[in-house]
């Protein structure tokens, strides 16, 4: 990475500051795991959350979510302050097993003075099965002065 990562970040108040965030909570958003430049949640299913009543799977938009708030978590999890989505790009590559949720690891590869780089891979049982595939651009914020 070009740009310097905040080694004094907690991870784990991280997580839990990400996951107490309005949208996190009402998807039921869970930590599976959290390291400096890489996170793991998953949206378990509900079925207030199911987008094909007759298939039973997630919506589409609750996994668009998990991978935005996964990419966003991983980002804090190495520098402060707020970074807002420049792009998101989502792959899908199938729809979710039926009442099944859905898994999404989130690492940034890439990290510059103004911009930070995160890919994204969402599954339901297989991880080599993916339901989406996803890259991300944050805009990096500004150190603050005093």
């Amino acid at each position: 990475m070009d740009a310097e990562i905040d080694r004094d970040i907690d991870v784990e108040k991280v997580a839990r500051v990400m996951l107490a965030a309005p949208l996190a909570q009402g998807l039921g958003l869970q930590l599976v795991a959290i390291e400096p430049g890489k996170a793991t949640l998953e949206a378990p299913w509900r079925e207030d959350l199911v987008g094909d009543a007759e298939r039973e799977i997630l919506a589409g938009g609750v996994v668009t979510a998990l991978i935005d708030h996964a990419a966003a978590t991983t980002l804090a999890s190495i520098k402060r302050g707020g970074a807002p989505t420049l792009d998101l790009r989502v792959d899908y590559m199938r729809p979710a097993a039926p009442r099944a949720g859905v898994v999404c690891e989130a690492h940034c590869y890439k990290l510059t003075r103004t911009i930070a780089f995160v890919r994204a891979v969402a599954w339901d049982a297989n991880r080599d099965d993916p339901v989406a595939t996803a890259l991300a651009t944050f805009a990096v914020p500004e150190p603050r002065t005093k």
